[in-house]
């Protein structure tokens, strides 16, 4: 059997919801679709919203070149925020936290329900924008009312401590989404995901499953994160050098199998990065993370000690350029310079569209003579996603009446959907949607029904929405073809060139001469319009960008950005 058809706001040219009948659950799903990243899904029962996630995508920088950020679009609950009950955090990674203090930005005491770890993690971020939020710290097998949504959580092994999965009921129906998680036997900390619980909602009957759909293509279960503790071992006792381990910085678990692995060799461990301190400190003093004294040096002891006694854990597996592996690699760390003799091990997965950016990093350090052990040469890491055995497994164990693929690519959630359908949930009942879709549960079916506007939202420096997607066009032009600025000088009254043409160029030739077959092209057309009578400087202008743009082509095939000015004296 294949997989429903795909309906979407784009596809199906869906127009703005009707109002959401008597007794219904909306389900707005506005980041986390077609994306790895920006996850945010607004609920809506009884005139009141309940929010899962708030988190941000990091951009592509060959696509969003000078992009910080890119959240989620409030646009379609800002004129309901005092409807919101509350935003739960299902986990502490940034695609799931990093949206909210932006979204508290424009009202600052909207509850934050999560995890005690993940609401330290968003805590902390928050601090630094001087907002103290309300929050409301849950577990699971708690329950919780919040206006007409009843709440249960459930734990769910992920890559980060203190991972929940959330029930909402409400008298629509029982709706479960998972968040990210996974199904690891062997968990480090022990805490494995509830099945139980989730074999209880099923027999109770779930109207509405909202699943992980990040490793729908790969088949089979995951590898137990207790396996890679032997290979970082392995590795500490083989090198011979320093040691720089880069992975997450939310990923306490590795951080955890890097102190077994230095102490175990007689190496004293420095972390390096904002996030990594500040997020390792967290876990420390929450008693997730068990550090032995004298263990953690800061940089300055770590300098004076010999190479073959360090361990320095650092920010930026992703290849992140801002981040400290990044400036390690390209040589601008204040503090570290790569050298030969080092071991850096990459102990993560790679995010999809990181691909580039992580193997230019990788041939950077390689290229100063490092040693670079990633997940393609040894099992440095697993993913913290559940491969499609065990979303089988998650399906068949819940029964959801409906299914609703969330946190993935394209191509996950269509293989999520087909998941669900081999697994006996109704072609019909699928529902595979993009960002700003509207799907209401409606007497135990849910339907795509509408779509509202649910645009991405540029951070960049402190402009929030300030971008939009004709600037990051200029700015690949910028980046692709360079900058060609032309000034010429006309009379008023004739139209006539009295100065110039003077051409500039930025990121085109470092030729001085190489614009002078153009000057009197322009010249040549500026000429010939003023015998036409145009004498408009807007029309001229137009002439001038044409003329340079036709000779660029024909001599160079390029396509910067030409800028003309005309002035009239």
């Amino acid at each position: 059997m294949t997989a429903p058809q795909l309906e979407s706001g784009r596809n199906a040219n869906l127009g703005a919801p009707p109002p959401l009948p008597e007794g219904g659950l909306r389900v707005i799903p506005l980041g986390g679709l077609g994306a790895i990243g920006r996850n945010m899904t607004v609920f809506e029962f009884g005139g009141k919203l309940l929010i899962v996630d708030c988190g941000v995508l990091f951009p592509d920088t060959a696509d969003q070149p000078g992009v910080d950020l890119i959240l989620p679009d409030f646009a379609p609950i800002l004129d309901r925020l005092a409807d919101i009950q509350a935003i739960v955090l299902t986990h502490g990674h940034e695609d799931h936290i990093g949206a909210v203090p932006y979204l508290l930005a424009h009202k600052s005491d909207i509850p934050l329900v999560g995890s005690q770890f993940t609401l330290a993690l968003i805590e902390a971020k928050l601090a630094e924008r001087r907002i103290t939020p309300y929050t409301l710290t849950v577990a699971e097998g708690q329950r919780e009312r919040l206006g007409p949504f009843e709440l249960e959580f459930f734990a769910v092994n992920h890559s980060i401590p203190d991972a929940l999965a959330v029930a909402i009921r409400t008298e629509a129906g029982l709706v479960l989404h998972t968040g990210d998680f996974k199904m690891d036997q062997l968990p480090l900390d022990g805490r494995i995901t509830d099945l139980a619980g989730f074999a209880r909602l099923g027999a109770e009957g779930v109207d509405l499953l909202l699943s992980d759909s990040t490793n729908a293509e790969i088949p089979g279960f995951v590898t137990p994160e207790k396996q890679i503790g032997p290979v970082l071992a392995s590795i500490f006792g083989k090198a011979t050098g320093r040691i720089i381990v880069a992975s997450f910085a939310s990923h306490v678990h590795r951080v955890q199998q890097v102190f077994d692995a230095a102490e175990e060799h007689g190496r004293k461990v420095a972390l390096i990065g904002r996030s990594m301190v500040r997020n390792m400190g967290i876990a420390r003093d929450l008693g997730l993370l068990k550090v032995k004294a004298g263990l953690v040096v800061n940089m300055e002891e770590a300098a004076n000690l010999p190479p073959d006694q360090i361990v320095l854990m650092s920010t930026g597996s992703q290849g992140e350029p801002m981040s400290a592996l990044g400036r390690m690699a390209t040589g601008d760390h204040r503090h570290i310079t790569i050298a030969p003799g080092d071991t850096v091990v990459l102990a993560s997965s790679l995010v999809p569209g990181n691909e580039t950016s992580v193997y230019r990093v990788i041939n950077q350090l390689a290229r100063a003579g490092a040693n670079v052990i990633h997940k393609d040469v040894a099992k440095v890491h697993v993913s913290g996603h559940a491969p499609a055995g065990e979303l089988l497994y998650l399906l068949n164990v819940v029964k959801p009446s409906n299914l609703m693929p969330v946190h993935g690519e394209w191509r996950h959630l269509r293989a999520h959907a087909q998941l669900g359908i081999d697994s006996g949930v109704d072609p019909q009942r699928v529902v595979l949607c993009e960002d700003g879709d509207v799907v209401d549960l409606v007497d135990g079916q849910a339907k795509l029904v509408g779509h509202v506007k649910s645009r991405y939202v540029y951070v960049d420096g402190l402009a929030i929405g300030d971008v939009g997607e004709s600037l990051l066009t200029e700015r690949r032009v910028l980046g692709d073809g360079g900058f060609i600025a032309v000034t010429v000088v006309v009379d008023s009254v004739t139209g006539k060139v009295v100065g110039g043409p003077l051409l500039s160029a930025k990121g085109f030739s470092e030729d001085p001469t190489a614009f002078d077959p153009a000057l009197p092209l322009v010249t040549e057309a500026l000429d010939r319009a003023a015998l036409d009578g145009v004498t408009d400087a807007h029309q001229l202008q137009q002439i001038v960008r044409r003329v340079v743009g036709r000779w660029v082509n024909e001599a160079y095939r390029r396509r910067p950005m030409i800028v003309p000015s005309v002035l009239e004296v």
